[in-house]
């Protein structure tokens, strides 16, 4: 099984910064596409507005494809957590939203987590047309052991209690009120 190289070692070059929904449609995920010196196309996830936490290494479309196309169908993001030094299990499932967002994948019908390969050429095309000029987007740096979620971003506050809660001993059940009310005799 092909396994990514750590991002230390990879000098890359960001060709594309893109956003798009997770699979749930619940939170936006953010995604770089990169290129090293000979032109290997690499993607990774940076940012997602909900909870779930993730790796942000970078991965080989190459080994993508390689493990998708060795896949049971229907496709699922579960070949991808093999690739994957970190092993979170939401890192698979939003490369597959960046790569259904790049037309690499698509939904089958009546499915949300079900996949079907789509043709890459038009996707590889682009790729090829940014690779050629000398676009480097600027990014911040992310360390590949981090594992990061825009929700844990956000600041809580805490609210203490002044003194501890006490907690009461249930009382014993009161019995129940009933009002007694004769019944007349019935004539016979």
């Amino acid at each position: 099984m092909t396994k990514t190289i750590p991002t230390k070692a990879l000098p890359m070059r960001v060709i594309k910064i893109a956003s798009c929904l997770t699979s749930s449609a619940r939170a936006t995920l953010t995604y770089h596409i990169g290129c090293t010196a000979d032109n290997k196309i690499y993607l990774r996830v940076v940012e997602n507005t909900g909870g779930g936490l993730f790796s942000p290494e970078w991965l080989s479309l190459n080994a993508i494809q390689t493990a998708m196309n060795q896949a049971a169908i229907p496709l699922t993001s579960y070949p991808l957590i093999e690739l994957l030094q970190g092993k979170s299990t939401n890192t698979p499932a939003f490369l597959m939203a960046a790569l259904k967002n790049e037309g690499l994948v698509r939904n089958l019908e009546g499915k949300v987590r079900g996949y079907e390969i789509l043709d890459n050429s038009a996707f590889i095309s682009e790729m090829n047309v940014l690779m050629a000029t000398d676009i480097n987007l600027k990014v911040v740096e992310i360390q590949g052991d981090y594992k990061t979620s825009f929700a844990l971003k956000k600041k809580v506050t805490v609210i203490k209690p002044a003194q501890p809660f006490k907690t009461k001993k249930p009382s014993p059940p009161k019995a129940a009120y009933f009002e007694i009310i004769d019944k007349p005799s019935s004539a016979n």
